[in-house]
């Protein structure tokens, strides 16, 4: 930008520069953020350190972003109510006879956890309380616990309500509800791919099976459970149809997940609310100064229009749509190992949306490939949140579960890239529910 002190690549220089140092000196991620955009302000006359403050307050001044907190506050309702030991019973009634029964039961209880919660971390720190003992207890290599248990977790993050897609969303102008509805498909698909990765696993390892349920058991579970299951549907119907916002959504699934919790399944008293509420603090904080910190620092590479310098390089190359599609996932794959997925969005997402654009990639196509891809960091070092989580409660190093955990990664990243040459996996819900949330 004309008349500016610093020129663009000096912006750019300082801002990774200092980030990148303070990543290495393990200062955390959000406050690296704020602390790499100080030098800028303080060298450019027409700014000035009190733009971190102001870009940062107008990150949090948005309603869409009031849904993350109440997201996670569901989530946590249902863990101390009583919700997550019904949906483990219907898992065990389905799956438990599958080779590798307590792990598959896992996954599927992954996956109901992901249709109501959207926070990857509160699936990985609640699925490793209760797993990694049991299947520890059962036999299972402790590698193997962890790693199932991590990545399973990352399904919160894809099938909806996500707090990534709200997140891409509001920050990249793009409909909600359609990525609700485009994340159904490879959701499954990779909750599909992680139950065969167990079932051989569990073949080559001699893990133990459950006797098969009963039909009768498994018509009970369900019905205990279809109270639970009808979360999803509310939030992903009412946001779909139109019935409410993502936020309102996010705070009727909090009335409904305390309903049950209360009054149905009464389960949840008043210290377990409180221990909910302190949790969901904690967490929505986290995510939070995520949120402000990385959009400050999305402002000044927008103010020194950084983006575009990069950009015109990359241009050059003539990459087509697929080409454009797998150069996207590459960046966040690897974006994604050393940043959290928030601002990654915020700042990578902003940068590389032109691209997309350029080429003809529809909007919730390019936001699929982007949310899919940083769903891997969450399980890869050296940020590898869910991994770190599950590698804690179980008490063993990152570095012993990394073997098993990159085998378990293959498989997703097939679905990964049938997701890039294939856009119709995640366009087709979209398209046939509401075609007018696409362009």
């Amino acid at each position: 930008m004309g008349g500016n002190t610093l020129a663009a690549g000096e912006a750019a220089w300082i801002l990774f520069g200092v980030f990148f140092t303070l990543l290495a000196l393990r200062v955390p991620v959000a406050v690296a953020l704020g602390l790499a955009c100080l030098p800028v302000l303080a060298l450019e006359p027409r700014l000035g350190p009190m733009v971190l403050m102001q870009e940062t307050f107008n990150a949090y001044n948005s309603f869409i972003l009031l849904a993350v907190p109440f997201f996670l506050l569901t989530a946590n309702l249902m863990n101390v109510g009583g919700i997550t030991d019904r949906l483990m019973r219907l898992s065990r009634a389905m799956v438990g006879h599958f080779p590798g029964g307590l792990a598959q039961i896992n996954v599927v209880l992954s996956i109901f956890f992901a249709g109501i919660s959207g926070s990857s971390t509160a699936d990985a720190a609640s699925q490793s309380k209760i797993f990694i003992d049991a299947q520890r207890k059962e036999g299972y290599d402790d590698s193997f616990s962890v790693a199932i248990t991590a990545v399973s977790a990352v399904l919160a993050v894809i099938i909806p309500p996500s707090i990534l897609m709200i997140v891409w969303g509001g920050v990249l102008t793009v409909s909600i509800g359609a990525l609700f509805l485009a994340g159904i498909i490879p959701g499954l698909l990779i909750g599909l791919v992680q139950m065969a990765t167990v079932h051989a696993y569990a073949k080559a390892r001699g893990y133990p099976t459950y006797p098969r349920s009963g039909w009768g058991e498994l018509l009970r579970a369900t019905a205990v459970s279809i109270p639970a299951l009808m979360t999803p549907a509310i939030i992903i119907g009412g946001k779909v149809f139109g019935w409410f916002t993502a936020t309102e959504s996010a705070c009727i699934a909090v009335l409904y997940a305390g309903g049950l919790s209360l009054l149905y399944y009464r389960e949840m008293g008043m210290k377990e609310l409180w221990e909910a509420l302190g949790e969901t603090g904690r967490l929505a904080a986290v995510a939070l100064f995520c949120v402000g910190t990385a959009s400050a620092f999305g402002w000044l590479l927008a103010y020194y229009e950084i983006p575009k310098a990069i950009l015109e390089g990359v241009t050059a190359w003539g990459m087509g749509k697929i080409a454009t599609g797998f150069f996207i996932a590459a960046v966040f794959l690897v974006v994604g190992c050393f940043l959290d997925a928030i601002p990654a969005i915020i700042i990578v997402g902003a940068i590389l949306q032109p691209l997309a654009a350029g080429v003809g990639m529809d909007p919730v196509h390019f936001a699929m490939v982007g949310i899919v891809s940083l769903a891997f960091g969450l399980v890869t070092p050296p940020y590898g949140l869910c991994l770190m989580i599950a590698c804690h409660v179980a008490g063993m190093r990152m570095a012993d579960a990394i073997k098993d955990t990159m085998i378990m990664l293959l498989p997703m990243l097939g679905v990964l890239m049938l997701v890039i040459l294939w856009p119709e996996v995640v366009l087709f819900l979209p398209r046939l529910v509401s075609p007018e949330f696409l362009d």
